[in-house]
C-alpha cells in the first residue's frame, strides 16, 4: 500500500509540473492584460513601463521559472486586477467553494442512495420508472439553464430562497440544488446498475438461502459490494464541484474559486489564472488519491492485489 502511495504521489507531481507548463502557455495565449487594465489614452511609455513593473517584459523562460520557483513556496504573486497577494484570494474565495461543493455532495448522497438502491430492489415498477426519469433529466438539462430557471421562478417570482450571494444557510439551497443535480442523476444511476448486477451474484443468493434478514442482505452486503464505481464518481465530482463550478458561482453571483477564475479569464489576470488553476489541479490529484486508497478499504481483493 505504501509503495502504491509513493507511485501516485510521484504521477501526481509530474502531472502538475506539466501543467504548470500548459497553464503558462494558455494564460498568455489569451492577449495582453495590460489592454484590459490601462486607460484608452494610455502611451507606448505607459505600457512599457507597466510591462517593467509587473515583470511582463521579461523572457518567457525567465517568466515561468520565476512563476514555478515562487509557486513551490507558495507565493502566486499579485493579482494584476485586484493590486493584491493571489494567495489572499484563494484564502478567501476556496472555502466558500469547498462549503457549497460539500453542501451539494450530502444532498447528492442523500437523494442518488436511496433511490438508487430501491431502483434496483423495486426493478421494472413506478419508482424504477421515476428513478430513471429522474436520471434521465438529470444527465440532460444544461446547468445553467437549471440555474436560470430556478432564480427565475424559485427566487425571483415565489421569492422563497435568495437569488445570489452568501446570506445565511438559505443561500447554500439553490446553488447547493444546482450543482448536485447532475451528480444524483450520474451517481444514481451507477448505483442502480452496480446493486442489480450484485444482487444476481450468487453469495447474495447464499445469503438470502440462509435466512439473513432482507434488508441486511440489501443494505449490508449488496451495498457495500456496488460502491466502487459510487465512490469513484462521487470523488471525483467532488473535486469537480470544488473546481469547475464557474456557471454555477456566476450565475448566483457566489463568490467562489470558479467566480474568481471567470474574473481572472475576463481581466486577464495571468497570476490568478496560474493558481486557480495549480490549486484546482492540486484537488483533484489529492481527492482522487484518497478515492484509490479507500478502494482497499471497501474491497479487500484490492487490497490483497497489492
Amino acid at each position: 500500500m505504501i509503495r502504491f502511495v509513493v507511485v501516485r504521489l510521484l504521477q501526481s507531481l509530474v502531472a502538475l509540473a506539466i501543467l504548470t507548463i500548459v497553464v503558462f502557455i494558455l494564460a498568455r495565449a489569451t492577449g495582453d492584460p495590460l489592454h484590459m487594465i490601462l486607460p484608452m489614452s494610455a502611451t507606448e511609455e505607459d505600457y512599457a513601463n507597466a510591462r517593467a513593473y509587473l515583470g511582463l517584459d521579461k523572457p518567457y523562460v525567465h517568466q515561468y521559472l520565476s512563476f514555478v520557483g515562487k509557486a513551490v513556496t507558495g507565493d502566486f504573486g499579485n493579482s494584476i486586477r485586484a493590486r493584491k497577494p493571489v494567495v489572499e484570494l484563494l484564502q478567501e474565495r476556496l472555502p466558500n467553494s469547498l462549503k457549497l461543493a460539500l453542501f451539494a455532495m450530502i444532498v447528492s448522497l442523500g437523494l442518488a442512495f436511496p433511490l438508487g438502491v430501491m431502483a434496483a430492489v423495486k426493478k421494472d415498477t413506478a419508482i424504477d420508472r421515476i428513478a430513471q426519469i429522474v436520471a434521465v433529466l438529470g444527465q440532460s438539462l444544461p446547468t445553467f439553464w437549471v440555474a436560470i430557471i430556478l432564480v427565475e421562478v424559485v427566487a425571483g417570482r415565489l421569492q422563497w430562497l435568495p437569488a445570489g450571494g452568501i446570506t445565511g444557510f438559505s443561500s447554500y439551497v439553490l446553488p447547493g440544488f444546482t450543482l448536485g443535480w447532475f451528480v444524483v442523476a450520474g451517481m444514481m444511476r451507477l448505483l442502480r446498475s452496480g446493486m442489480l448486477e450484485v444482487l444476481d451474484s450468487e453469495y447474495v443468493k447464499l445469503a438470502r438461502v440462509k435466512g439473513v434478514v432482507e434488508h441486511r442482505v440489501i443494505w449490508l452486503h449488496a451495498l457495500k459490494n456496488a460502491l466502487i464505481p459510487v465512490v469513484t464518481f462521487a470523488g471525483i465530482y467532488f473535486a469537480i464541484l470544488v473546481t469547475t463550478a464557474i456557471v454555477v458561482e456566476t450565475v448566483f453571483a457566489w463568490p467562489g474559486l470558479g467566480r474568481l477564475a471567470y474574473d481572472g479569464i475576463t481581466s486577464r489576470d495571468f497570476p490568478v489564472i496560474q493558481a486557480v488553476v495549480l490549486t484546482t489541479a492540486a484537488i483533484v490529484a489529492a481527492v482522487n488519491l484518497c478515492v484509490d486508497c479507500l478502494y482497499a478499504f471497501i474491497d479487500p481483493r484490492i487490497r490483497y492485489a497489492r
